[in-house]
C-alpha cells in the first residue's frame, strides 16, 4: 500500500523563511550579549553561541535550499566546529582580527568545549525549524 507523503516545501518557501528566521535569530543573538538587559545567567552565557549556529544554519539553508536538510546541518555544525577550533591557533594576524567587533562576533576569542555543546544544540533548533516548516501529509481515508 502506497503511503501518500509530504511535499518538500518549496525552495522559494526555505530561501524566504530561512531569510526571515535569520534576521530574527541575528537581532536576538545581538541583543543576548548586550549588557543593557538583564537576561537570566544561563541564557546570558549560553544563547550567543547557540544563536550563532542555528544563525548558520539558516544562511546554509538560504543559499542552498535545495540539499537535503541533514547535509546542511552537518556543514553548518562542520563551520561552527571549525570556527571554534580555530580560536586555538594563535597567530598574531588573526587575533588582531579577533579584536574587532565583526572578527568577535564572527571568530569569537577563545575555544570553550561549552560552545561545541551549544552549537550542537543551535543546530538541532534548526532541524526542528526545518521540520516544523514541512507540510503536512493528507491524512489517510479508507476507501468507500
Amino acid at each position: 500500500m502506497n503511503v501518500p507523503s509530504a511535499p518538500p516545501p518549496s525552495t522559494r518557501w526555505v530561501r524566504l523563511t530561512s531569510l526571515v528566521l535569520a534576521v530574527l535569530v541575528l537581532a536576538l543573538g545581538l541583543a543576548s550579549r548586550s549588557k543593557a538587559l538583564p537576561w537570566p545567567p544561563f541564557f546570558a552565557a549560553y544563547a550567543g553561541d547557540t544563536l550563532w549556529a542555528l544563525l548558520v544554519f539558516l544562511l546554509l539553508r538560504f543559499v542552498a535550499p535545495a540539499r537535503p536538510v541533514l547535509h546542511v546541518a552537518g556543514a553548518a555544525l562542520a563551520f561552527s566546529f571549525a570556527v571554534e577550533c580555530s580560536q586555538l591557533y594563535q597567530a598574531p594576524w588573526l587575533n588582531a582580527v579577533r579584536r574587532t567587533l565583526p572578527g568577535r562576533l564572527v571568530l569569537g576569542a577563545g575555544f570553550l568545549w561549552s560552545d561545541l555543546v551549544c552549537y550542537t544544540a543551535g543546530v538541532l533548533l534548526g532541524l526542528g525549524l526545518s521540520a516544523a516548516q514541512r507540510p503536512r501529509a493528507a491524512p489517510i481515508t479508507p476507501a468507500s
